[in-house]
């Protein structure tokens, strides 16, 4: 009674049209799980193993083609308590304008419990607390329309939580959130799962939210394929087969273990401090291996710029409101043609703003953006005539591609452009393949819908669109969010590719993991001030800095500082050197630093 229970479900999305000699493959089939009432449950798989439509299934957006789905004791497939069943779950999904309907913010947030029939003054009280429990309580009287893509996210999560539910489902509700704002919302919702016997369910590919669990269940292909504690998931299961990687911490630590020729326990994986004791142990052990075969390893990598300035801006101002707030304030950046650029800072805090001034999106309030394509060519912002010249030599690609698709097939939509620069049908075909191959789209896919396609798909066929017009510089907003830890590395390969081709590349993006991995600079801005523009060795090497600017820093540094604090109070002559990114080049560097130490003290 206590449990949602699935048993035996099979799902397949319908195909109106569809040939039926060639029947869809199930998206779920003979699934059978089980997740107790107020625990905390991850479910995990790559993209298309069926996590989503799980969560359909036992919020009732779907019904099963066969199987039962029991909710604490309640049937699913009973129309009589469909009603009963719905109001004890909320779904959040991870685009939030699919799920924002009210015109202002707190009548959004209201919707959900104003259908549920609660009344004044209750209903004001739940949603004043769930607005300030995700932190949007000033923008209270905004329009949501207006807020930015983290800030539309905390919106859709509040209006779940003022539902109160019995049951939060979080479909990757945290991936447009920037590292503080997605960890103070799950303490909220923690709080209440403790506080109030809240079953959650998180649906992620961010593993350190794994860590938080107490069950995963891992799907593959419609089915299950492991279920455990993270620590028995991350210890025992080859995760890499199932389009999954471990955390970086325990990526790390593996690498430190493989070298002194040791193993590692689900025990020692029970959280980050009785891992980090482990390492301790290990690498103090007056028995470490001190002939491992250890690769030297690989400095961070970091792109020749030609040392051009392809970008420059200037004094930008942007306003809204009438010109009563500033989404950006005196903000000052050159571009180097041939780098990768990251943009990172807090949900809000004017990041797309300032990308959609360098496409002409929008327009600055005062100051300038200049692009130079080519050397004695400047094209101004500002100035309505270079319009059409800077939007073929800056391409944008927004964080959810699918609002850049809208054509019958693949292929006219990647033609689009071209077509709208008059281009000959054979020299658009030749530009639409080109494109399509180098973002890894077979030449099958050109003749698909745009909307059939995976979501990795999606943003490979709009970023396809945007490369086949050529452009100088390829901007991406959150270019990996919502993919599968595969699709992500296939990604920044893809990304990496683009650059050697002669792209400079300017990436937006709340990992700080792989801004600082991919990118060559990193520009952090901060309530719409570019407070600081440096390399990630320079940035996250200092954390006194990071902490004034209000950026976190990589999970990997963060754990390794930490490590390396441990292990300076046994042995204060290492010297560890700069931060490396890569969880497991850093990991040789520190086994490396430990030898060389050890070393010395002997002599």
């Amino acid at each position: 009674m206590e449990k949602i229970s699935v048993q035996d479900v099979t799902f397949t999305y319908g195909s109106e049209g569809a040939d039926v000699s060639a029947p869809a493959e199930p998206a779920l089939e003979n699934i059978s799980l089980e997740i107790d009432k107020g625990s905390y449950t991850a479910i995990l798989g790559a993209n298309g193993s069926g996590k989503s439509t799980l969560a359909k299934l036992i919020d009732i957006i779907e019904v099963p083609d066969s199987g039962r789905i029991v909710i604490f004791g309640q049937d699913t497939s009973d129309d009589a308590l469909f009603w009963q069943i719905r109001e004890k779950s909320a779904c959040v999904f991870q685009n939030p304008d699919n799920q924002i309907v009210g015109t202002i913010v707190e009548e959004d947030v209201a919707f959900g419990p104003e259908n549920l029939g609660i009344k004044l003054p209750e209903l004001r009280e739940r949603v004043d607390q769930a607005m300030k429990d995700v932190g949007i309580y000033e923008l209270r009287l905004r329009e949501a329309s207006g807020l930015s893509g983290g800030q539309k996210q905390k919106l859709a999560i509040a209006g779940a939580l003022a539902m109160r539910p019995d049951i939060l489902i979080l479909d990757e509700a945290t991936a447009m959130l920037d590292p503080r704002s997605r960890d103070e919302f799950l303490a909220v919702a923690e709080d209440m799962r403790l506080k109030k016997g809240l079953t959650l369910i998180t649906i992620t590919h961010d593993m350190s939210e794994v860590m938080r669990c107490e069950k995963v269940i891992v799907l593959s292909k419609g089915r299950k394929a492991a279920e455990g504690t993270p620590s028995q998931i991350f210890a025992d299961i080859s995760l890499e087969q199932y389009g999954l990687r471990r955390p970086v911490s325990i990526r790390f630590a593996y690498e430190i273990a493989r070298l002194a020729g040791t193993s590692l326990t689900a025990e020692d994986l029970t959280g980050e401090a009785r891992l980090r004791e482990k390492l301790v142990k290990i690498l103090s052990d007056p028995d470490l291996n001190r002939n491992p075969d250890i690769p030297e390893a690989k400095e961070n990598f970091r792109s020749k710029s030609s040392g051009r300035k392809i970008m420059s801006v200037k004094d930008l101002f942007s306003t809204y409101d009438g010109g009563k707030t500033f989404a950006l304030k005196n903000i000052n950046l050159d571009v180097y043609e041939g780098e990768i650029l990251g943009i990172v800072g807090e949900s809000g805090c004017g990041k797309t703003t300032l990308i959609s001034h360098m496409n002409s999106i929008l327009k600055p309030s005062s100051g300038d953006i200049e692009i130079y394509p080519v050397d004695g060519i400047t094209l101004r912002c500002s100035q309505k005539k270079d319009v059409p010249r800077i939007r073929q030599t800056v391409g944008l690609v927004f964080q959810y591609p699918e609002y850049q698709l809208f054509e019958e097939t693949v292929y006219k939509d990647i033609c689009y452009g071209l077509r709208k620069m008059k281009l000959s049908a054979e020299e658009q075909k030749e530009r639409a393949v080109r494109a399509a191959r180098a973002v890894g789209l077979d030449k099958d896919i050109l003749r698909r819908n745009p909307f059939e396609l995976s979501g990795g798909q999606k943003r490979r066929a709009a970023m396809a669109g945007v490369l086949a017009m050529s452009p100088k510089i390829l901007v991406l907003d959150e270019p990996a969010s919502g993919l599968d830890p595969a699709g992500r590395e296939e990604m920044f390969a893809l990304i990496k590719s683009l650059r050697e081709l002669g792209t400079t590349v300017i990436i937006v993006s709340h990992n700080m993991d792989e801004a600082a991995a991919y990118c060559d600079r990193i520009c952090c801005i901060r309530d719409g001030e570019n407070k600081v523009t440096e390399t990630p060795d320079s940035l996250f090497g200092d954390r006194e800095k990071t902490a004034r600017i209000g950026i976190d820093q990589p999970k990997i540094t963060k754990f390794t500082n930490l490590l390396k604090a441990d292990l300076k109070k046994l042995m204060p002559q290492t010297d560890f050197g700069k931060p490396l990114f890569d969880p497991e080049e850093e990991a040789r560097s520190v086994y490396r630093a430990v030898l060389k130490a050890r070393l010395e003290d002997v002599k």
